[in-house]
């Protein structure tokens, strides 16, 4: 198989994954979560010409008074009666004009005594202080668009509209298989030879900020029935992700196990770096994502089609990741036949390269905090022009 440019593959990727069905969820557990439909208003907002300070509601024509006060309104309470030529209402903040006032009257500007009220001579507008009825949104209005993520801003204006529950995407679970006879638990001890598995628990950290369930299938050898049978165990999941044995080496076993295991492959192997060695298919129900085995390969296509991938099940409407502008602020070669990611941080002067980038180089994976995205065969660019890059936090 040729490679494949990495927005092509990701094309591909969607076209494989069948978005979950929707679910009908409690506002409270909405959080992250995108929405399946789009969110009609059930209720207007403000529901009538309500107060945004303490005063009192007067006939602003009147002013400066005098005025005699009739009565009072405050939040929840109700409906005042009706304002009469030269009467005042005491009012507070959120609470409902009587019908025939159009202004508010804060109480810093008044003098009373008795039920006689007076105000400055400074002339008061019609509608001063007022929350216009309707003026947020109105019954039947659209507010929120299916595919939108719920954040706290959203979950408070669907809750204002009338909703106590929300439909939204489906929850994927999320299979882990780590592949490699050198790999030992977190924590093991590490002989000569052998290496803690820190790909799992990395793809874990990056999926904890998603409306996602993992599943850690855990170390599979590199012995083909031995990780055929736990792609079929995976099976069970909506997206299966295996870390190493993805390229062409005598122990690389995924793609086999793979086809043994009754797999269909759409791709293999796409024109980035790091990363090539990146696979994807389908597994009965299940999408198989295969990434490469080193840490610093698995972050970044990990970041650029797994977590993508989560959000385009899930009903994310713009899964793919937001890129932006940077200066750079030192030198960069000209590029080669593949997309370079290029792990780098953000620093006074611009934007800096770490220190190493080889894809084994985890110190300086850890130091970085945004990704230069450098096209296949771009020029040498200098310090100060503008690159792309893709933010991490």
């Amino acid at each position: 198989m040729s490679l494949l440019p990495v927005a092509e593959a990701q094309a591909r990727l969607f076209a494989l994954a069948d978005r979950l069905p929707s679910q009908e969820v409690p506002v409270v557990e909405c959080a992250g979560r995108w929405l399946a439909r789009d969110v009609m208003a059930l209720r207007e907002q403000p529901w009538a010409d309500l107060s945004a300070m303490d005063g009192y509601a007067i006939r602003a024509v009147e002013a400066p008074g005098p005025w005699h006060v009739t009565g009072s309104s405050q939040a929840g309470g109700s409906m005042p009666a009706p304002l009469l030529p030269g009467e005042a209402c005491r009012i507070f903040t959120g609470a409902p004009l009587p019908v025939g006032a159009d202004a508010i009257l804060i109480q810093e500007n008044t003098t009373r005594d008795g039920d006689t009220l007076t105000g400055s001579d400074d002339p008061i507008p019609s509608r001063l202080h007022v929350r216009r009825a309707r003026s947020d949104f109105t019954k039947g209005a659209t507010l929120l668009k299916a595919g939108s993520r719920l954040g706290p801003a959203q979950i408070a204006l669907a809750v204002l509209s009338g909703h106590g529950v929300l439909p939204v995407g489906g929850r994927p679970r999320i299979a882990l298989l780590s592949t490699g006879d050198e790999l030992v638990p977190p924590g093991a001890p590490t002989p000569p030879g052998r290496l803690p598995s820190s790909n799992a628990p990395m793809l874990a950290a990056m999926l904890a900020g998603l409306p996602c369930d993992v599943i850690d299938i855990g170390i599979v050898p590199d012995d083909l029935d031995a990780m055929t049978a736990a792609l079929k165990r995976a099976a069970r999941a909506d997206i299966i992700v295996s870390t190493g044995g993805a390229s062409v080496g005598d122990h690389d076993l995924v793609r086999p196990a793979f086809v043994q295991a009754g797999g269909t492959l759409d791709f293999w192997k796409i024109a980035m770096r790091p990363g090539k060695p990146l696979m994807a298919g389908r597994l009965g129900d299940a999408l198989f994502l295969g990434l490469p085995g080193n840490p610093v390969s698995a972050f970044v296509t990990g970041t650029l089609f797994l977590l993508p991938l989560v959000r385009h099940v899930a009903g994310a409407a713009s899964p793919l990741p937001s890129f932006m502008q940077a200066a750079l602020a030192s030198p960069l070669p000209a590029t080669g036949e593949r997309d370079d990611y290029l792990r780098a941080f953000r620093g006074q002067g611009g934007v800096v390269t770490v220190t190493s980038q080889d894809s084994a180089a985890t110190v300086a994976m850890a130091t970085a905090d945004c990704l230069i995205l450098r096209p296949a065969g771009s020029p040498p660019a200098p310090a100060g022009s503008t690159v792309t890059i893709l933010p991490l936090d």
